[in-house]
């Protein structure tokens, strides 16, 4: 469907180049006088925004307008996403079509329930990435990402990567935060099997979920993180060091950990909804189980109520004191079972491959 605007552009073009009247011009392009002489209405703050825009995508060549709506949002323009996307359009700074690589069809053979974080530090994805620097070297990446807070906790950049490496760095996570996960999530590669890792799991007493070899589909955060570094910068950015691949990957992180929003977190960047979700926690604030991350985004939301419940079983005397974590849910909807942890489970006996497909 043609605009006002491109039709007013149609009659004036039948006119100079035709001769013709406004009149037979308007009727053949199925404009209305009327609306070809009133001139279009401008806004005082339509060149600023442009302007922002513009600098928006030359900052951001790999965002759409939706995130550049939210970060004017947070800026503190009053401007609707269908304002934004139009003059995104008019500005000519659609974000070009990526070439998608052929996909391997199947079915998962990981139940769906299980494939979905209840709550922060449930599930931890593992994934390892590769690219080089300009002299042909290997770079190697080691992904570890929250499945819930969608968080980079680590993105580790060296020559070489091995389960002792691997083992150093979730060590290091530990250390820092203080944050152990109740499961990970890794494919079958050797780094990932090897008795390092799966003695640092008996020992932190986080259990191990091995997706099937050759279905990276169950592992489908990771593999969303590793596509947005390699669309943002890996594919962009040319390295000529492993010093320079290294900061400019921290950077990076720290950029997606604080700024950049997340379609799934209510376009809210992870460190902010891990530490909304936190607060919420420690106020005692029921969050709807439809969308928690757009609750958490409001600054209105119900308290939490400690009132017994009935037809409750007996439990812990720490039970209570933990309820208001356990009403809350994943961005993703899902609700418990039976009172049990619905996702991935600790006691799982796996079959390694001989041949591993990464």
């Amino acid at each position: 469907m043609v605009g006002p605007a491109r039709l007013r552009q149609a009659v004036l073009m039948l006119q100079d180049r035709k001769g013709l009247s406004e009149r037979r011009a308007c009727q053949i392009v199925g404009q209305h006088r009327s609306t070809q002489r009133r001139p279009p209405c401008v806004r005082v703050d339509d060149g600023a925004l442009r302007a922002r825009l513009r600098k928006f995508s030359k900052d951001r060549p790999r965002w759409g307008y939706r995130r550049a709506h939210a970060q004017l949002r947070e800026e503190g323009w009053a401007v609707n996403r269908k304002r934004v996307q139009r003059l995104w359009r008019e500005e000519g700074l659609r974000v070009p079509a990526r070439r998608r690589k052929r996909r391997r069809l199947g079915d998962s053979t990981v139940p769906a329930k299980r494939l979905r974080a209840e709550r922060p530090d449930h599930v931890w994805a593992l994934d390892f990435q590769f690219d080089q620097t300009a002299d042909g070297r290997i770079l190697k990446l080691l992904h570890i990402v929250d499945e819930f807070t969608r968080e980079a906790l680590e993105v580790r950049c060296a020559r070489r990567i091995d389960a002792d490496h691997t083992v150093a760095r979730l060590e290091r996570i530990l250390a820092e935060t203080g944050r152990v996960p109740e499961l990970i999530r890794c494919d079958n590669g050797p780094e990932l099997t090897a008795n390092a890792l799966r003695d640092w799991c008996r020992f932190s007493g986080a259990g191990s979920a091995y997706i099937e070899p050759g279905s990276p589909w169950q592992n489908p955060y990771v593999e969303s993180f590793g596509s947005r570094i390699r669309d943002e910068l890996l594919a962009v950015e040319q390295f000529s060091c492993l010093a320079e691949a290294k900061v400019m990957v921290a950077d990076w992180r720290e950029d997606y950990n604080e700024r950049r929003p997340h379609s799934a977190l209510a376009m809210m960047a992870p460190a902010r909804f891990a530490r909304a979700w936190a607060q919420a926690v420690e106020e005692g604030k029921v969050i709807p189980f439809t969308d928690p991350a757009k609750a958490l985004r409001s600054p209105e939301s119900g308290s939490f109520s400690t009132s017994p419940v009935e037809n409750v079983p007996d439990s812990e005397p720490g039970a209570l004191a933990d309820a208001p974590a356990a009403l809350l849910r994943s961005p993703s909807g899902l609700t418990p079972q039976g009172g049990a942890t619905p996702t991935l489970h600790t006691n799982i006996s796996h079959r390694l491959s001989q041949q591993v497909d990464r």
